[in-house]
């Protein structure tokens, strides 16, 4: 891994710190956290300032509409934008992040042809199928059923922790075809559109007060044979692919935005007198080696993938994913932790933004897969452990 930067790296992060400098003082500011079809809006703007500037899908491969970026341009990319204080994707993560990649690794020419370009313009919104209420981090024991029907699939049953279910065009749905197949047989992973007859949404609270996951109930919803992605009954094996983009690479910008936060943690300690407890300082410090290291390893990761797609392969992150979302979702927890130290009193303030950030952080250790299934991973599949029983 050689994160030496070209010239024409150099010249890459030159252009594109000149485009946030013009582009971001003209952009409206961001609507309430509450109002989902603004932020839909604002989020897919932002999406299409990106696509019409050629910096969308800048790492994907160029038959699936990308840029064929380097992973040093696309690491350029990342630290820029969190450094400017550009928005994140937003409601556009789980099509750019997770089904995107997906589709580009295992769609056939048609499906990246139809789901590629809107979702890279930012035109479309998808969510994510996969949890259940009793099929979580043991997501191979899904129930919901997919019946073949001619040229569709009949499916019948609900998901849980659909994010930005409410605004969403597609679902990256997880069904299972085969109910006499072994645990991970038997699964299929379909494209559902989600304006088909007999989906319902239900919008969940979160402890923050917040609304971006939801319980999605499909009564006989029909699917098209030809929205399946990958061979019927090898869903588990898609899905692999499309968690180790959500372990590997899809927090990365989350990592340097810790950073940022970092810093103006220890400012905010100076300015309030809390700079003088050593065992803050002390606890700042080591979250400071952690985030670099964690972006040490997003580095890893995502020239890991790289060389993968250029030596046939899908792409998709190995296992090294599971250890850097182990440690990750641990070590913003721990921020936020330290950030409500840092504020004393008002970290019991609700709307201050660590607060709430503090709150969304306990779900990290069980989102995309739980910090057990992680050890479980890393013991199995790079320490060469046996099964447990």
């Amino acid at each position: 891994m050689d994160l030496t930067l070209t010239k024409d790296e150099e010249d890459f992060r030159d252009r594109l710190r000149a485009w946030l400098h013009d582009t971001l003082p003209r952009l409206p500011p961001e609507p309430p956290a509450d109002d989902w079809p603004a932020r839909r809006a604002h989020d897919s703007a932002w999406q299409r300032a990106l696509h019409d500037a050629g910096y969308a899908g800048l790492h994907w491969p160029a038959h699936a509409g990308g840029q064929d970026a380097t992973p040093t341009q696309h690491l350029i990319f990342i630290e820029e934008t969190e450094r400017a204080g550009a928005p994140y994707v937003g409601a556009n993560f789980v099509g750019l992040l997770h089904a995107g990649p997906t589709i580009a690794a295992e769609g056939t020419a048609a499906q990246r042809a139809r789901w590629l370009p809107p979702i890279l313009r930012g035109d479309e919104i998808w969510c994510q199928g996969f949890s259940e209420p009793d099929a979580g981090s043991d997501l191979a024991s899904l129930r919901t059923r997919a019946v073949r029907d001619g040229d569709s699939y009949i499916v019948t049953g609900s998901k849980i922790w659909t994010s930005h279910a409410e605004i969403a065009d597609w679902c990256e749905l997880l069904v299972r075809t085969d109910p006499a197949a072994p645990r991970h047989h038997g699964i299929t992973w379909l494209a559902l559109p989600m304006n088909a007859p007999g989906v319902t949404v239900r919008p969940l609270r979160t402890l923050a007060g917040t609304t971006e996951f939801a319980e999605v109930f499909l009564d006989d919803v029909r699917v098209p044979v030809t929205h399946r992605v990958g061979p019927e009954n090898d869903g588990w094996r898609v899905t692999m692919v499309t968690l180790s983009y959500e372990r590997g690479t899809a927090f990365a910008g989350e990592v340097v935005a810790c950073r940022r936060t970092l810093t103006r943690l220890a400012r905010t300690a100076h300015a309030n007198g809390r700079w003088d407890d050593a065992v803050l300082r002390r606890r700042l410090g080591l979250l400071h080696a952690e985030f670099t290291t964690l972006w040490r390893l997003v580095q890893w990761n995502t020239c890991e993938a790289a060389h993968a797609a250029r030596t046939g392969s899908n792409g998709a992150p190995g296992p090294g994913a599971s250890v850097f979302k182990l440690r990750y979702s641990q070590a913003r927890q721990e921020l936020y932790e330290a950030a409500a130290e840092v504020l004393g009193p008002q970290s019991l303030d609700t709307r201050h933004e660590w607060t709430a950030q503090r709150l969304s952080s306990l779900s990290y250790t069980i989102a995309a897969g739980t910090s057990q299934i992680q050890r479980n991973i890393i013991a199995e599949r790079i320490l060469g452990l046996p099964r447990g029983r």
